[in-house]
């Protein structure tokens, strides 16, 4: 299927995990055949800058910039028609003891029902403390407030997969949510629903992660003129903008409608934290024919005038950068994609 997206006179692709660890990146990578991708990230300017997480960088392109967190939770409750409050994000997930680490896996298959029950546990627990717990979505749950919490919050993104110690809420009030995210640990735990989950083969519901605290302040006047993305959260921070908002279709095509699009995929991030390598190779080879190649060829042609291609990763955020002359820098040789994730 080819669906046309308004094509801007210059497009900012955001893709995570396109750089794997380098211990596996060759193996990975090989047989891969990657000829446009490979040219956009040779001939372009290119700079290595802090920060690695999606959340975080949609705040930056979105938000006001006088900001220390990363208020997702505001932004994304708005778009589920909670009103306004003082919120977190406080997602279900599953806890996991991996020889040393505890490592925490975001929850893809969590049934309205099952939602219903937990919250209100939660709700029957701390009741009278000040906090409600809602989830107007399966898999996006909140906490409200009665006032905005100091703490500084890790984005569900950077904490899935990963060993959570040193990622739990910090600042001055970082210890009492500590204990609360082990307190609501322990009541999940022993919570007869999760029972029932494992008996249906279902990861038990055990843990919440409490991210994305913070007042959120749209830009007055926003860059883009059209978004796509496969990510829930890149529409609802679109919608706070007004800005309008397409799914991810399989393939691109330029128009001449001006201004500039943005598209973020993550359609590699989401294989890499299933551990599907292969699932990996497949999406990437894929992006290769119905989005790089045609974006390219735009770039060449001067359908599009400029082109930023931002790849987050664990180290932070590589830059690229490219005008239509870059396109054709010729002597700026491609190389394999595995090497990008041994600098």
């Amino acid at each position: 299927m080819d669906v046309r997206i308004a094509a801007m006179r210059s497009v900012h692709l955001i893709v995570p995990d396109l750089f794997l660890p380098e211990n596996i990146a060759a193996e990975v990578s090989a047989g891969l055949v990657l000829p446009a991708l490979e040219r956009v990230l040779a001939r372009g300017a290119h700079e290595m800058l802090e920060g690695g997480a999606l959340e975080t960088l949609l705040c930056g392109l979105f938000l006001s910039p006088d900001r220390c967190n990363t208020p997702v939770a505001a932004i994304s409750a708005a778009f589920d028609g909670l009103g306004e409050g003082c919120w977190l994000r406080a997602d279900p997930a599953h806890m996991q003891l991996r020889r040393t680490h505890l490592v925490l896996l975001p929850l893809a298959d969590v049934a309205a029902d099952d939602a219903v029950q937990l919250c209100a546990a939660l709700n029957a627990h701390f009741a009278g403390q000040g906090m409600t717990f809602a989830a107007p979505h399966p898999l996006r749950w909140y906490l409200r407030l009665d006032a905005q919490p100091d703490i500084r919050t890790a984005p569900i993104s950077q904490a899935g997969g990963s060993d959570v110690r040193g990622l739990l809420p910090e600042g001055a009030e970082g210890a009492r949510w500590q204990q609360l995210f082990n307190e609501v640990q322990m009541l999940l735990h022993a919570h007869p629903l999760n029972e029932v989950r494992e008996a249906r083969g279902e990861l038990p519901v055990n843990c919440l992660w409490l991210w994305g605290n913070g007042a959120a302040d749209i830009q007055s006047s926003c860059r883009y003129v059209g978004v796509s993305s496969d990510e829930a959260l890149v529409g609802m921070f679109a919608a706070a903008a007004g800005v309008g908002f397409a799914g991810w279709p399989d393939s691109w095509r330029a128009d001449d409608q001006d201004g500039e699009q943005l598209l973020v995929w993550t359609g590699l991030r989401s294989a890499l934290q299933r551990g599907d390598l292969d699932g990996w190779r497949a999406a990437l080879q894929e992006f290769e024919t119905g989005y790089v190649q045609p974006v390219w060829r735009a770039l060449r042609a001067g359908d599009i005038e400029h082109l930023q291609l931002d790849v987050l990763g664990e180290r932070g955020m590589r830059h690229f950068r490219l005008t239509r002359a870059d396109a054709w820098a010729i002597w700026r040789r491609p190389q394999r994609l595995a090497e990008y994730s041994m600098r």
